[in-house]
């Protein structure tokens, strides 16, 4: 088994995180991509303020995957610059990381 990671990714809506989902789990990259309820999101963006309703994507990986999900996302992804931001986890339960390494 390895280390699991969770990569924070923000779509525009739910239907863009659905198939970049697909994309992920068909491509063997992650074994779960959870969306969350809508969010707004506040940010500078090319020197001006914006605020946008986005879905947020949890995309729970393991570590070694980082690259390929990465650039999955930027194949698929709408924004010129998408929220790509992984996170170690530091504790996981070991029947969840063996799921996970499967």
């Amino acid at each position: 088994m390895g280390e699991a990671s969770i990569i924070f990714c923000t779509v525009p809506d739910a239907d863009t995180g659905r198939r970049l989902a697909d994309v992920l789990l068909n491509a063997k990259a992650a074994a779960c991509v959870s969306l969350s309820a809508a969010v707004e999101s506040h940010y500078v963006w090319q020197g001006k303020r914006e605020t946008a309703g986005e879905v947020l994507l949890l995309i729970k990986t393991l570590t070694v995957n980082y690259a390929r999900v990465e650039q999955l996302i930027r194949q698929h992804h709408p924004y010129e610059c998408p929220e790509i931001v992984a996170v170690s986890v530091s504790r996981i339960s070991p029947p969840y990381l063996a799921w996970l390494s499967s």
